[in-house]
């Protein structure tokens, strides 16, 4: 019988981690798995293949924006209730997907962000990203008048309603925080859990330090905007 949550793991040349992840979503939760490949050069999608799961083989690299909404799509089409966004270099922790999914089957919420910044669970981050983080609860508290704390964090659960939302538009770069600001607009209910993140397993990150000034200005630009649509 098939799952009615669906597991996206978004991957770019994550093939030293790809394999290692899905083994712990499985052991984790009985959730299906759904791995976008984003034009990976080395064994991302053959990894992701030996583990039996579902893989999508996109041509080119789209970026994470392009990649999830591939995987919202793909959602969609097969009817599940629930998706869940899931990293593909180990810094997710599976333990938490179903305290991630929980308050969705509740009702109570229509998007759930694994925090972590709201509890100390040791995570320390580098001070760019943490200032970045804390400029955009600055941003979304003045615009829509609640604070989200991990605004850039990628862990995070939809149900049937946002899902909805993100196959017909989801913005293709940076899309964390935007969607955030999107959706508290619209009146979508948004809460954040704690959970426990790691360092990256392998890989290298694609956001570097003049990617990080560009995203920044591109976000909040998009957050201005939004304001006065």
């Amino acid at each position: 019988m098939r799952s009615t949550t669906l597991v996206i793991i978004p991957a770019y040349n994550e093939a030293a981690t790809i394999g290692q992840v899905i083994k712990n979503i499985k052991r984790w939760c009985d959730a299906d798995i759904l791995v976008v490949n984003d034009g990976s050069t080395d064994g991302t999608s053959a990894a992701a293949r030996e583990e039996k799961v579902a893989v999508i083989d996109l041509p080119c690299n789209l970026g994470i924006g392009g990649a999830m909404q591939t995987g919202y799509r793909y959602a969609c089409q097969h009817g599940y209730e629930f998706a869940v966004q899931v990293d593909a270099d180990g810094q997710h922790d599976p333990r938490f997907i179903e305290d991630l999914i929980h308050p969705l089957r509740a009702g109570k919420v229509d998007l759930v962000i694994g925090s972590r910044y709201i509890e100390n669970r040791n995570y320390r981050g580098t001070l760019a990203r943490r200032a970045g983080s804390w400029f955009f609860t600055f941003l979304l508290k003045l615009f829509t008048g609640q604070a989200i704390y991990d605004t850039t964090s990628g862990f995070r659960a939809i149900n049937r309603q946002v899902l909805a939302e993100f196959a017909r538009h989801y913005p293709p770069d940076y899309p964390e925080v935007e969607v955030i600001m999107q959706l508290l607009r619209r009146g979508y209910r948004i809460k954040e859990i704690p959970v426990v993140m790691y360092p990256r397993k392998g890989g290298h990150s694609s956001i570097t330090m003049l990617k990080s000034v560009y995203y920044m200005f591109k976000v909040s630009l998009a957050m201005v905007i939004d304001c006065l649509r």
